[in-house]
């Protein structure tokens, strides 16, 4: 049962720390961050048998979307945690390693590119949007954080161990 607290809270540490950066990037460099809202909208229109939007911005709102974006994105952070400690780091063997967490979060980079930005409309790789090589660096450097975060967070929660033991 520890671990998967622990689990828990590693995806949760690393879904934060990627939702830091963003927000960094946003203010320091004026860079565009996720519009949760827009996620949320996506999801809600899926109940409805609607995965693909030309724009998402112009689909019709979804009451609570915003919620159920900053939701949806942090499930997936504790999902991904999930699959990272309970699948890849036994397939490979041994602990979690920072190597680990690096090639893991760079793989996940391919559900944004292939199945959420395409179905929100910006299409496949952001190819649909303005500057799309910016929202590319901007997508693998948050890819990037959220594996070594997941290995930071590992080891953080497990040295805290916050009595779980």
């Amino acid at each position: 049962m520890d671990s998967l607290i622990y689990i828990f809270l590693a995806g949760v540490f690393a879904t934060a720390a990627i939702d830091i950066w963003a927000e960094f990037l946003g203010k320091v460099f004026k860079l565009p961050v996720t519009n949760w809202s827009m996620v949320g909208r996506w999801f809600g229109h899926m109940p409805r048998g609607k995965f693909i939007h030309d724009q998402i911005k112009n689909a019709a709102p979804i009451t609570g979307e915003k919620i159920i974006g900053w939701s949806a994105h942090y499930i997936i952070g504790v999902i991904y945690a999930a699959f990272f400690f309970l699948v890849i780091v036994p397939v490979l063997g041994g602990q979690p390693s920072l190597g680990m967490g690096l090639a893991f979060g760079l793989a996940t980079i391919f559900f944004p590119w292939l199945v959420m930005q395409p179905g929100l409309g910006l299409g496949v790789f952001a190819r649909r949007v303005e500057k799309p090589n910016v929202i590319r660096m901007i997508n693998l450097s948050i890819h990037t954080i959220f594996g070594v975060s997941l290995y930071l967070g590992w080891l953080l929660v497990g040295n805290l161990n916050f009595g779980l033991k």
